[in-house]
């Protein structure tokens, strides 16, 4: 099963970082939508991947796409969507340097979220601080 998942993603990643226009109907959503969702929204769960991943007509690129879902899918930790990910990235002509630092990028601010949550830092004073460093710009 583990196996059909794996190579069901790995092809919509292909369709969708291809421009492949993917079909809108639940009937033909890929086994992994059908096969885990609640069958009441599966069209709308396959029309939500479609609006984010497929649409061509979106603020930013296809390549930067797979990058911030790679980078939030190696933070989840998500075996399935790294791998579809990393697919996505490389059809869109990512480098391995690019997603090496999608990846760095992703657990510095995971580190960070970490550090300052955890010490409760004051928010107040990290807004100051923020909007300082922007000051200017």
């Amino acid at each position: 099963m583990k196996t059909i998942v794996i190579t069901t993603v790995g092809a919509l990643a292909l369709a969708i970082t291809t421009g492949f226009a993917a079909p809108v109907h639940s009937s033909d959503a890929p086994d992994f939508v059908q096969n885990t969702y609640p069958e009441h929204g599966v069209e709308a769960a396959w029309q939500n991947i479609q609006s984010v991943l497929v649409d061509p007509d979106t603020a930013l690129d296809g390549k930067t796409k797979e990058l911030i879902a790679l980078a939030v899918s190696a933070q989840i930790p998500c075996d399935y969507c790294v791998y579809s990910h990393t697919r996505g990235a490389e059809a869109h002509g990512a480098t391995d340097a690019e997603m090496r630092e999608a990846l760095a990028t992703g657990a510095l601010i995971r580190k960070w979220s970490t550090l300052l949550n955890g010490s409760q830092y004051d928010m107040d004073e990290f807004r100051q601080e923020i909007d300082a460093m922007y000051e200017g710009n």
